[in-house]
Order: structure tokens, then sequence, then C-alpha cells
């Protein structure tokens, strides 16, 4: 069962790369609309993290949306964490699109940045709006 979207959010590509973010970012301590969170994504969907294991050894874990709210629910407790978007390049196909969106995550939303990365995002629209199907990403330090 999916939960109903803004249907501000799931309009159009931009709108939905925008609430990816607005979703998650947050003073430490503020819960996060996980109902929104959960609207955007199809059901089945899945986030990706490609973590560091060592010098230049590399995993991917496969996580569902609720697998990835249990992992960053703590983390938000305890942290300011917000990101927001640097870059954008799309490519849609009929219905279906992929976004790479580049960040930068920050503990202050006016501060500089502690990391950044790319966000590889495959949506598709089933004719009322659009949705995500997956999002790989891997990040980077810069502090």
């Amino acid at each position: 069962m999916s939960i109903a979207a803004q249907p501000s959010d799931v309009a159009n590509l931009g709108a939905l790369i925008h609430a990816m973010y607005e979703v998650i970012s947050g003073p430490a301590g503020q819960p996060r609309d996980w109902d929104r969170f959960r609207s955007l994504y199809l059901p089945g969907a899945h986030l990706v993290p490609v973590v560091t294991k060592g010098e230049g050894h590399f995993q991917a874990r496969q996580l569902s949306p609720e697998d990835y709210i249990r992992r960053v629910e703590p983390i938000f407790a305890a942290e300011d964490f917000w990101e927001r978007e640097t870059k954008r390049e799309a490519q849609t196909f009929g219905q279906i699109a992929h976004v790479l969106s580049y960040y930068e995550s920050l503990r202050d939303p006016n501060g500089a940045p502690f990391e950044s990365g790319v966000n590889s995002v495959q949506l598709v629209n089933d004719g009322a709006r659009w949705w995500i199907l997956s999002v790989a990403w891997n990040t980077q330090r810069s502090a």
C-alpha cells in the first residue's frame, strides 16, 4: 500500500528531486515527515548507498525505504543534517527518467558542506505522477 503524495511533490522531476532532499533535511531532533518520504517511492523501491570498505573496495547496500528510515532516524535525532542539490543532469525517455543529482551535505543550511556526493535516481511516470524507483549514491568527504 502506498501513501498518497502531495501533488506538488510529484508533478514533475524537479519537484520530486526537491522533495527528496527537503524531507530528510532538518535540525537534530526534528522529526522528519516519513509519510511524505514514503509517498515519493514506488512500492518495492530501493535505496542503495555505495560505501567504501577499505582502500579500493566498495560495497553497495540495498535498502528499502523502511530500512533507510531505521538507519537514519537515530542519526537525525542526534545530528543536524541538510542536503542541497548543486547540479542536475536529467534524461527522460517516455515514462522513465534518470537523474544524476549532485549534492552537498551540511550541518547548518547556511554553513559549509562536510560532504558532497551524487544521487543516481531512476524514476517512472505512471500517467498521473512521478515515482522514485531507486536511488544509488556515493559520497566524498570534503572536510
